[in-house]
């Protein structure tokens, strides 16, 4: 029991040495609400944020924590935030990397009230023969490989054809490819279609 409590706040203090990390440039409370957010839904295995503020254990009523949390959550990722994230993978990742690109869905068919949910092909259910589409959002995600072969996330969004403004897929997938070349500067792209190599003077 003792070896187990030890790993628990070993594993804690971790975690917050990284979300300090990545919110040193940020308010006191949404350096908190990283620190909260990163904490619970690791502690918790759920990003539920019933589940989230459960592991917390303030000393606030439960809906008044997820309140807190959504109203965070609402305003999106701080762009000091990210810059920091990304800044510290850097450190972590290679010179020249492959980074892989992957466009998927989230398919939601019982979803009525999901803000700007759109219609998506089912790839899961869809065959070379036929298509199945559903309810739901495009998901792009990029990530590459750490010096010590783990994957992380540079890039991460979901995204509806129901969206104001909204573009296409394609477009979201060359802003991928962008953010990764410019932090690398040179990078080599994996994707389903095949690879292709990118360097940015």
């Amino acid at each position: 029991m003792v070896n187990f409590t030890s790993n628990t706040y070993q594993m804690k203090r971790e975690i917050i040495n990284f979300s300090n990390k990545i919110s040193r440039n940020l308010s006191k409370p949404e350096k908190k609400f990283t620190a909260d957010i990163t904490y619970g839904m690791l502690a918790s295995g759920s990003c539920l944020l019933t589940d989230v503020a459960d592991q917390l254990h303030e000393p606030s009523k439960k809906i008044n924590v997820v309140d807190r949390l959504s109203r965070h959550l609402e305003k999106g990722t701080p762009a000091a935030a990210e810059a920091s994230y990304l800044k510290l993978l850097k450190k972590w990742i290679p010179s020249e990397p492959v980074i892989h690109i992957d466009d998927s869905d989230i398919v939601k068919p019982d979803g009525y009230h999901f803000e700007a949910l759109g219609i998506v092909r089912d790839g899961s259910e869809s065959t070379s023969a036929k298509s199945v589409y559903k309810k739901g959002y495009h998901v792009t995600e990029a990530c590459a490989l750490t010096a010590g072969n783990h994957p992380v996330s540079i890039f991460s969004k979901i995204h509806s054809s129901s969206e104001k403004d909204y573009k296409s897929v394609n477009a979201i997938t060359f802003q991928a490819m962008e953010q990764g070349a410019a932090l690398f500067g040179r990078a080599t792209f994996a994707m389903d279609r095949g690879m292709m190599t990118i360097r940015c003077s």
